[in-house]
């Protein structure tokens, strides 16, 4: 068996505390990795840490969320799929990241979230309802309900298993660690190549 983790993301600012109002918990944003540390990980979510109003489809890096929200906190859980879903949902990630600008945040569709209504505009979602139609997608049907319903919270009350908790910190550091080494690494292939 593979894993595909799913980290739980908790961020101060107005639009996060909106969210966490609604949904009763801390946690407000949900993102689906390839690999423990969320070094490949993705996210329906801001395009950039710093506005919250320009949303869509991008890979979350880890040091830009921690330059601009140091007191983050994170939580790391994990579900078990086989080689071919984890090959096909990297394939898909990957697909949606190519194409990334043709994906949005459903802001249409939060009342219909708060009245319990299913709502599905095309390549709009909220970071859970991504989530969850990705995996459902690939035979990993988390909910006996329409993905545009599903929340932050619904994932939570999964109860899934879980590697880490607590602050945004020592993954960042491991994150900015692992990017250095990925540079380094390109930087002396390219080397070896011009000689």
């Amino acid at each position: 068996m593979e894993k595909l983790y799913i980290a739980f993301v908790d961020t101060p600012g107005l639009f996060a505390t909106m969210i966490r109002r609604v949904i009763k918990m801390n946690y407000v944003h949900v993102v689906l990795s390839l690999d423990e540390y969320l070094f490949e990980a993705y996210s329906v979510g801001r395009r950039h840490p710093s506005v919250a109003l320009i949303s869509g489809f991008e890979r979350e890096e880890l040091d830009k969320v921690y330059h601009k929200f140091p007191n983050a906190n994170y939580r790391v859980s994990y579900i078990e799929c086989t080689k071919e879903q984890k090959r096909n949902i990297t394939k898909q990630l990957r697909q949606c990241y190519k194409n990334r600008y043709k994906y949005h945040y459903c802001t249409l569709g939060l009342p219909f979230l708060l009245l319990n209504k299913e709502f599905y505009q095309k390549n709009h979602y909220t970071c859970s309802s991504f989530v969850s139609k990705i995996l459902a997608d690939n035979g990993i049907k988390l909910f006996d309900k329409h993905f545009s319903l599903v929340t932050p919270r619904d994932f939570y009350d999964l109860n899934l298993p879980y590697i880490y908790e607590g602050p945004l910190e020592p993954l960042a550091k491991k994150y900015i660690e692992m990017k250095s080494f990925k540079y380094d690494t390109e930087h002396l292939q390219v080397q070896e190549n011009v000689k």
